[in-house]
């Protein structure tokens, strides 16, 4: 299954992971500090919830740590893929909720996890649009720059889900 799009001009995150509101996170599995190399980003025990839309092995997290793994692609997604999205999305924000330290990750830490962690913030309160704002301030202006994704989050993945469906 290919899980990424390729983004010949844009330019890798130049944090690992950032926190986005109290408690939330939002990261990659790489990433390029100023001035530096490509690095591998490996999650230990920093958070209490680890949510990836991407991975590979022997990037964590630490043996211990709760890990949902919901791989979908930085693509159109399937109906149950946004089901999948919608899930990861509202354990995100209920683990925010109960005060957990919370990383949502995908490969470089902008599509996915932005969709996943914009979604969590609507299920926190948030619009849409002040959701996709503060994944953009505080990760990257690169961050959720899949307009379909976008689409999604202004839309409602519930209705993105089953218009999905219906094309099945």
């Amino acid at each position: 299954m290919r899980t990424r799009q390729k983004e010949r001009d844009t330019p890798g995150p130049s944090e690992p992971w950032n926190e986005i509101v109290p408690g939330l996170w939002m990261g990659g599995h790489y990433f390029t500090p100023p001035g530096g190399e490509l690095e591998l980003v490996i999650v230990g025990a920093e958070f209490d919830l680890v949510v990836s839309l991407y991975t590979h092995p022997g990037h964590g997290p630490a043996p211990g740590v709760e890990h949902l793994v919901q791989e979908v692609p930085d693509a159109p997604l399937a109906h149950g893929q946004l089901l999948a999205v919608q899930e990861a999305a509202e354990l995100t924000a209920a683990a925010v909720r109960r005060g957990r330290r919370t990383l949502v990750r995908c490969h470089s830490g902008y599509n996915r996890s932005g969709l996943v962690v914009a979604q969590a913030l609507i299920g926190l309160g948030h619009e849409s649009g002040e959701a996709v704002r503060l994944v953009r301030e505080r990760r990257s202006p690169w961050a959720l720059n899949n307009p379909v994704f976008v689409d999604y989050l202004n839309t409602g993945l519930e209705v993105a889900a089953l218009l999905a469906e219906l094309d099945g």
